[in-house]
């Protein structure tokens, strides 16, 4: 139980929607067969390196990570299976998904810019409440649609980045999971709670 002094007033909101997500596997075995394959091909171009998985695998407290996304979507074919991929290094994280059209509270809550984007991730502690949340794009991938998109240039976005930019975008979302527990890990009552 969390000291009577923690609070969030979207708690309820995050339990349900956090109750309602799926596993990535069964979250992309919604899609389409198409959608499935291109969830699959990128999770298939990435992998850890020996120092991210050590990082990952030293996670020691529990993160629930709620991620609102869209099988349609580029981005989260790109992005999500990096979240699975840390997740998967990690026993700490329980990482699940959420088509942003199921929970429509949700999707206005994570709102971006006045807009919904996808995918959001929704960092939340083990009581629940909200400790971070981070969406639409790493900087790295900003960065080349600024080289591509801004003055003359034209990016379809119908070439896949290469390999090198998937993975500096691994590592720029395992910064985002490692910020976190280390709040969570340095937390004067997760520490009394856990005794360490």
């Amino acid at each position: 139980m969390a000291p009577s002094e923690l609070f969030d007033i979207r708690s309820t909101l995050w339990r349900e929607a956090f109750a309602q997500a799926l596993p990535y596997a069964t979250y992309v075995a919604t899609g389409t067969s198409a959608q499935q394959e291109r969830w699959r091909s990128y999770r298939d171009r990435l992998s850890l390196t020996d120092a991210q998985r050590e990082i990952s695998s030293g996670f020691s407290r529990r993160l629930n990570v709620l991620v609102l996304s869209g099988m349609w979507c580029g981005d989260c074919a790109r992005q999500c299976p990096m979240l699975d991929l840390i997740g998967s290094a990690s026993s700490a994280l329980d990482i699940r998904f959420i088509d942003n059209q199921v929970n429509p509270q949700l999707r206005d809550e994570l709102r971006i810019h006045g807009a919904s984007r996808v995918p959001v991730a929704l960092f939340l502690s083990e009581d629940l409440f909200e400790v971070g949340r981070f969406g639409d794009r790493q900087l790295v991938a900003y960065q080349r649609k600024a080289r591509t998109e801004l003055g003359d240039a034209c990016d379809a976005g119908i070439v896949p980045p290469p390999s090198e930019e998937l993975s500096d975008e691994v590592g720029e979302w395992l910064e985002h999971f490692e910020r976190l527990q280390l709040l969570l890990r340095v937390s004067p009552f997760l520490r009394r709670r856990h005794s360490d």
